[in-house]
């Protein structure tokens, strides 16, 4: 059954956790109807909020087709769809498997949003809406020890460039959010080390780690009509992260 209700839609990756549940509740609580979307059901279970939502392994192309169906079913239309889930984990590249293990990671990684968009276009067409995958500082720069991580990412960010150009005359903008180190489960060991995380704050020049609504309001500027002349972009949200070179203190430290 199409819904009548005129309001924009929402379609977000990897909600159950991070960043991409803080987008889910943003949207939603700014009036967006919204699809949420994760292979973690607990957590899905436990966002705030009016949402919808789906639980499945965005690797997969079928989860992106179901996705992009059920939204259309329920709510006639989607205007933005955020391609936030991510995975990493790299091993080692000579350890046992280790290609295997970055296989799983590229299929989360680059696959799903593949997926995603290839799913969404024609709806995304229909509305002149836009995509954002989520990317990371870590496809600017590398880091040790995250080898798959770092070319998933890097990757990511160069898909954004070739779709927006793909799609840029069809009406559709692409881009891509690029977060500094984030309050999220991915960095929580990192939170309980007292001295690793002052070493790790001590080189970002805005001295702390963002919190994840501070990227959801990012995303939500780059679908919003406030962005629409920004296409094939990625949006660094790192608090100077990317801009410090890391070889001297920052103003204030000392040697």
């Amino acid at each position: 059954m199409t819904s009548t209700d005129d309001r924009r839609v929402a379609i977000v990756t990897g909600a159950a956790s991070g960043i991409g549940r803080a987008t889910a509740e943003l949207f939603a609580e700014r009036g967006h109807r919204v699809l949420a979307v994760d292979i973690d059901e607990r957590g899905l279970a436990g966002l705030a909020g009016d949402l919808v939502t789906l639980a499945g392994d965005v690797s997969a192309e079928p989860v992106n087709q179901a996705a992009v169906q059920t939204a259309l079913d329920l709510f006639g239309r989607i205007d933005t769809v955020v391609l936030n889930a991510g995975t990493g984990g790299t091993p080692p590249l000579e350890t046992p498997g280790a290609v295997d293990a970055a296989d799983r990671i590229f299929g989360v990684n680059l696959r799903g949003p593949i997926h995603g968009l290839r799913a969404a276009i024609p709806a995304l067409r229909a509305t002149g809406g836009s995509a954002i995958f989520t990317a990371s500082v870590a496809g600017l720069r590398g880091d040790p020890g995250n080898w798959a991580y770092n070319a998933s990412k890097g990757a990511l960010i160069n898909l954004v460039r070739a779709f927006a150009i793909d799609y840029a005359a069809q009406g559709v903008r692409v881009n891509a959010l690029a977060p500094g180190l984030t309050r999220t489960g991915i960095t929580a060991n990192v939170h309980q080390d007292p001295r690793l995380l002052a070493a790790i704050e001590r080189r970002i020049p805005l001295g702390r780690f963002a919190e994840p609504v501070e990227q959801a309001e990012a995303i939500w500027f780059l679908a919003s009509p406030a962005a629409g002349y920004i296409t094939g972009t990625t949006l660094v949200v790192d608090g100077g992260l990317d801009a410090n070179l890391g070889i001297l203190p920052l103003p204030g430290q000392s040697l």
